[in-house]
């Protein structure tokens, strides 16, 4: 049996595939103590640890910790002259006509920053020798700040780690209860300021990722777990627990990628590969592009990022992806204009919406589809539970009288402002990066992915929607279709007019061999290693790089004219145009790979039902633009392939409702994957 879970904003999910099917299970978000919530979800499902053969996990305590500020008191080691680096930062803030802008805080305070005399240069000569002397009164300073996490990051370290390791060796050694993170554990790209940030903002996390991964992993071997639990990391590939303990930064989109890295696996199926993926959680919602079948990987990451804040880097590959802070917990209000919102705010799990009845008292996205009749009030919360119908009312109630109105047109304003804020992000991953919609389907998951999806997929102008089996963990079943996965970057600039083949093979030979042995010292299985190689690459003069894959062993001189054309051709699309600049590989990036085994959905079985058959009744529903119209409902659990089913109409069962706009047909594959055309001319 193979397991995954996976914990978002408002529950945890849980999708075990083994001889006897498919079992899905949902728990509430457990805060703080997030592996409570994994463990009930397991027990929700009726399984036992004993039997799983495969354990992986999708976590967002990194995340939440850096959002909230609740990690470890943190302090800095760098090179002398470089103590404020953080505080600097970059210029080119978002909020660029903003003359009473601030610069975000630093994580570190500047008492909490030293110095130490050393320096290597860009080459990774060593200029000045390290003085280790200016360590020797550290550690009381440490202790009498309560400093439970030490982040090293002396200059140049990309180049030249040696300084970094020797200092790293040493503290860990002086003070072993310390977590110590060295830059060139976690990143090997210049940029100071990025560099600096990724390892503060590593060491910051270390300590509470290192109690959550141990308190979970306790947790399921006292339950009889045999095989160790592998942990879901933000570049869409699963790691080993000593993996996750030693650069926990990765994990910090844990969740969503998993669920972009499923969708692009079942797109590969179903001979569909080219994908927008959209993850509607409770919380937040994701989205990214998955082109040819594969997702888009990036290290230009950035938490807390908006028009207004620069937020902070984070230099760590990650799926390139956008979330926004709209889910079906996410609380309605209006600003003092008078203008209503949705979002970012959300209920989460508890109080939750106000058709919880759990003390949640402002209308949320779900109450409005409650409202709009999109959701059947004896399905609610799986059927366990009825829907405070007078709270929702009285929620609602409150802002038609401030606004004018009825109930019904304060619902569909939540909706349709809902829907708007996430077909701006489905935007910025298609239309901004020079994709045509139409020339991807849009796959929905997610509790309410399935709900909004037909709507966003009009908009959108996509050219289909797919709703794939068990839509509502989606996310989780992503992790059963990832593989272990490590990243290593190193920047180190070649100029390619003079195809210096000699060089760029070395350099990739010797990060695969220092990769091997990272690798087995984290627990993967050495032997069966495959590596992929990438190269990030720019035009001479320019700043920013695109990432290019690079064939595999020894690199020829038609290898490189093949990565420079290929470089013109990405770059000409991302950014339409292409310059006759020579070309630079900046950075070098290698993949560690160890293929997990993977267990395809069982197909569905045909009885020869008709469509009446699996008809549960009707209800009225409003699907805003297009109308209120008393539409059909159908049991998703006996649908079967071959069944058509025209909008307007609701399909549904305990964990999912996808709602057929007028004009739609929607249509079952053989493994239970729904496919919507978006017009009545259309095939699904």
């Amino acid at each position: 049996m193979r397991v995954a879970t996976d914990v978002g904003g408002t529950f945890t999910d849980l999708v075990a595939i083994g001889p006897d099917g498919i079992v899905t299970a949902k728990a509430d978000t457990t805060p703080p103590n997030f592996d409570q919530g994994v463990l009930n979800s397991i027990d929700r499902a009726e399984l036992s640890s004993e039997a799983f053969d495969f354990f992986a996990h999708g976590t967002t305590v990194v995340i939440n910790a850096l959002l909230s500020r609740t990690g470890s008191k943190t302090a800095l080691i760098t090179t002398r002259g470089f103590r404020d680096v953080l505080e600097i930062a970059r210029g080119n803030r978002p909020d660029l006509f903003n003359f009473a802008f601030q610069k975000p805080s630093p994580f570190v305070p500047r008492h909490l920053r030293f110095e130490v005399d050393e320096r290597i240069g860009p080459d990774g000569e060593v200029i000045q020798p390290l003085d280790l002397s200016g360590l020797d009164d550290l550690g009381q300073v440490l202790k009498d700040n309560q400093v439970e996490a030490v982040a090293i990051c002396f200059l140049h370290a990309y180049a030249n780690p040696e300084h970094e390791v020797t200092v790293c060796a040493l503290l860990r050694e002086r003070w072993p209860n310390l977590s110590i993170v060295g830059s060139n554990e976690v990143c090997r790209e210049w940029r100071e300021y990025e560099r600096t940030s990724t390892t503060v903002l590593s060491a910051y996390v270390h300590p509470i990722a290192k109690r959550y991964l141990g308190q979970l992993e306790a947790g399921l071997q006292a339950r009889g777990l045999r095989s160790a639990p592998y942990i879901m990391q933000s570049n869409g590939g699963v790691t080993t627990i000593q993996g996750a303990r030693n650069n926990p930064i990765a994990l910090v989109e844990s969740g969503p990628a998993s669920g972009v890295l499923g969708a692009a696996a079942l797109g590969r199926k179903i001979g569909e590969p080219n994908l927008i993926a959209l993850d509607i959680g409770g919380t937040t919602a994701k989205t990214a592009l998955i082109r040819d079948g594969q997702a888009r990987i990036t290290t230009s990451y950035n938490i807390e990022w908006n028009r207004a804040n620069p937020g902070y880097p984070i230099r760590t590959p990650v799926v390139d992806l956008v979330e926004i802070g709209n889910g079906g917990g996410s609380i309605a209000w209006v600003d003092e204009g008078g203008r209503l919102h949705v979002g970012p705010k959300s209920a989460g799990s508890t109080p939750g919406p106000a058709a919880y009845g759990r003390g949640g008292t402002e209308p949320t996205t779900t109450d409005a589809n409650l409202v709009l009749g999109r959701i059947n009030p004896d399905l609610f919360l799986g059927g366990e539970q009825k829907p405070d119908a007078a709270n929702v009312q009285a929620a609602f109630q409150k802002f038609a009288d401030q606004m004018g109105g009825s109930v019904q047109d304060i619902a569909r304003g939540v909706i349709r402002i809902a829907n708007a804020n996430m077909v701006n992000a489905l935007k910025l991953v298609s239309l901004n990066r020079g994709f045509d919609p139409r020339e991807f389907a849009l796959i929905a998951f997610g509790g309410g992915g399935a709900m909004h999806a037909v709507s966003l997929g009009k908009d959108l102008q996509a050219r289909k929607v797919i709703i794939p089996a068990n839509s509502s963990v989606f996310s989780a079943w992503g992790m059963l279709m990832s593989d272990i996965r490590r990243d290593f970057l190193m920047t180190k600039v070649e100029q390619l007019a003079s195809y210096p083949t000699d060089i760029i093979n070395a350099v990739y030979r010797e990060m695969e061999l220092e990769a091997e042995a990272v690798c087995a010292d984290e627990g993967m299985d050495s032997f069966n290693i495959r590596f992929e190689r990438y190269a990030d690459m720019r035009y001479c003069g320019q700043d920013h790089t695109v990432k290019v894959p690079i064939s595999a062993g020894m690199l020829s001189i038609a290898g490189i004219e093949q990565a420079i054309e290929d470089f013109h051709a990405e770059h000409e699309r991302e950014y339409n145009f292409r310059l006759s600049n020579d070309v630079e590989l900046v950075n070098y990036h290698i993949v560690a790979l160890n293929e997990t085994a993977k267990l395809d959905l069982p197909p569905k079985k045909v009885s020869g039902a008709t469509v009446e058959s699996v008809m549960t009744g009707s209800r009225v529903v409003d699907f805003d633009v297009d109308g209120v119209h008393e539409s059909m409902a159908y049991d998703l659990s006996r649908y079967e392939p071959g069944m058509e089913i025209s909008g307007p109409a609701v399909i549904e069962d305990k964990t999912t409702t996808i709602v057929i706009n007028p004009g739609c047909k929607a249509m079952m594959d053989n493994v239970g994957n729904i496919h919507i055309a978006l017009g009545a001319d259309h095939a699904a």
